[in-house]
């Protein structure tokens, strides 16, 4: 029998993997953008792999959410998506991406049938206890402003430096 969490992570790793190559490679900025929201989603999948929906939820809601929508504006206000070339040329990577799509469903939808199929065993209890001790909100939040502190102000700033300097270089062309 095959080992459904397992295989679903491998599945979400290489889509992973695929949408981060894609949006590098990817010379179209919205397509670059697209490729990064499908990275967002995959990883989304991954944390409810692991028992953290409130983290996917956070990660969808957050990322593939508002901050797409934030480069989103800022590529639409730098003008840097009107020269559109398709970066998907062939009729067959759609055709393999919706197979896909249908598969991974599939299995999806067989392992949410079976009751105890996608739970993992075993790294849990931790998490309990701190779940029932300050809730689900505290069990991420304390560790997020207290530990990491740092980490989230940085990313804070570097996102809004990001947002300052394209709107400082769309002002220059205008």
């Amino acid at each position: 029998m095959i080992d459904i969490p397992f295989f679903l992570f491998v599945v979400f790793a290489v889509v992973a993997i695929g949408g981060g190559i894609g949006m590098v490679s990817s010379r179209n900025p919205v397509a670059s953008l697209l490729f990064l929201v499908v990275t967002f989603f995959s990883l989304a999948g991954i944390y409810v792999l692991l028992n953290a929906q409130f983290i996917a939820a956070v990660q969808v809601i957050v990322y593939a959410g508002a901050i797409m929508v934030l480069f989103l504006f800022v590529i639409m206000l730098l003008n840097l998506g009107s020269d559109y070339h398709a970066d998907i040329r062939r009729f067959g990577w759609i055709v393999a991406g919706f197979v896909a799509a249908g598969i991974i469903g599939g299995i999806l939808s067989s392992g949410l049938t079976q009751p105890g199929l996608l739970a993992g065993g075993g790294g849990g209890a931790l998490v309990d206890a701190s779940v029932r001790d300050v809730g689900v909100v505290g069990a991420v939040a304390f560790p997020l402003f207290r530990d990491f502190a740092v980490p989230f102000e940085v990313t804070s700033l570097l996102l809004l430096v990001a947002a300052i300097g394209a709107v400082l270089l769309a002002k220059r062309r205008v």
